[in-house]
């Protein structure tokens, strides 16, 4: 549940306080470790 107002404006990755936010998953949007995709999934490309 998003609970932060910047969140629910533009997104957690907007906010001027994001790589210091120790709540991001909890009051914000982004998603738990173990629910995110692994990032090598997210970053390979195709020869």
């Amino acid at each position: 549940m998003t609970l932060c107002p910047i969140a629910m404006a533009v997104g957690c990755s907007k906010c001027p306080a994001f790589s210091v936010c120790p709540l991001k998953t909890v009051i914000g949007d982004q998603p738990k470790a173990k629910d995110a995709p692994p990032k090598a999934a997210q970053t390979k490309k195709k020869p």
